[in-house]
């Protein structure tokens, strides 16, 4: 957890979830909520505002999911191209930067992506690789 955050205890803190599109943060934020848990899902991809998703929530756990090009393109059949993608990530830097939780979401499904989300928060958080 970063430090100076709260301790996770699910009813008082609040998870923000960041990521490009279609990297799976609508789908895992309902999952949260269903189990209990206060997540917000901060649209920073669209962005120019670096640490928006400070702004809007301040919360005690950041998760960045992350997924390729072509996982996202082909999960929501988005007509764009590999330099928005790029974009995107660039405008999530500070995000990235800052979250608590990493997790790749390209070979996951929806209960695999919740299920190591929850051991996560369950476990304190793992370390976030360096980019």
């Amino acid at each position: 957890m970063r430090s100076g955050g709260k301790s996770p205890r699910r009813e008082t803190f609040t998870v923000a979830l960041v990521g490009p599109c279609a990297a799976g943060k609508s789908t895992l934020a309902r999952g949260l909520q269903a189990a209990g848990i206060h997540a917000r899902q901060i649209v920073q991809e669209h962005s120019y505002v670096a640490d928006m998703w400070k702004k809007l929530t301040d919360p005690d756990v950041l998760i960045f999911l992350d997924a390729s090009f072509e996982t996202c393109s082909q999960r929501k059949q988005l007509n764009w191209t590999r330099k928005e993608y790029e974009e995107q990530h660039r405008r999530l830097a500070h995000a990235r930067a800052n979250c608590d939780v990493y997790l790749a979401t390209d070979d996951l499904d929806e209960t695999q992506v919740l299920k190591q989300v929850l051991a996560a928060l369950g476990d304190g958080l793992q370390p976030v690789p360096e980019v």
